[in-house]
């Protein structure tokens, strides 16, 4: 092959790469269809530290709400029979596990409780301004967000 052919196809490979490069910058919002009459309103935002990992089995209600906990007050034992995804928007929250172990989250981070009998808690507000909670729950259809339980045993 001589070397005009050689180099002509030398430039039009770079060509080809050039513009397959340049397609790869563009952004991808401008391949998206725009929105309207939509609007959007972030009501708490918790990081995890762990990563997040939820199953839940058949039909499920998917339940949001806030929980306002006072300086001083808690929420008594109990247990979820589905996982609960919660940001703590403002405070502290102090969970007392059934294990007796003690679990702290603040404004600004996020938890995951378990479901099942096992996994009783009793979350508790020690702080001097209230706690406030964004929690998702994922329960079996119909049932209860928690149940009340009996202390396992912890201070």
């Amino acid at each position: 092959m001589d070397d005009g052919k050689r180099l002509s196809r030398i430039r039009r490979a770079a060509a080809v790469t050039g513009c397959v490069a340049a397609l790869g910058l563009l952004p991808s919002a401008a391949l998206a269809t725009p929105g309207s009459g939509v609007t959007a309103t972030v009501l708490a935002k918790g990081t995890s530290a762990e990563g997040l990992k939820i199953k839940t089995k058949g039909r499920t209600d998917v339940v949001v709400r806030t929980i306002t906990i006072a300086p001083g007050g808690e929420t008594g034992w109990h247990y979820h029979q589905g996982p609960l995804i919660a940001v703590v928007q403002a405070g502290t929250l102090t969970r007392t596990l059934a294990d007796c172990s003690v679990e702290r989250s603040s404004a600004g981070q996020s938890f995951i409780e378990p479901d099942g009998a096992r996994k009783v808690h009793n979350g508790r507000n020690l702080g001097t301004v209230p706690v406030v909670l964004y929690v998702t729950y994922l329960v079996p259809e119909g049932d209860a967000l928690s149940v009340d339980a009996a202390n396992p045993g912890c201070p």
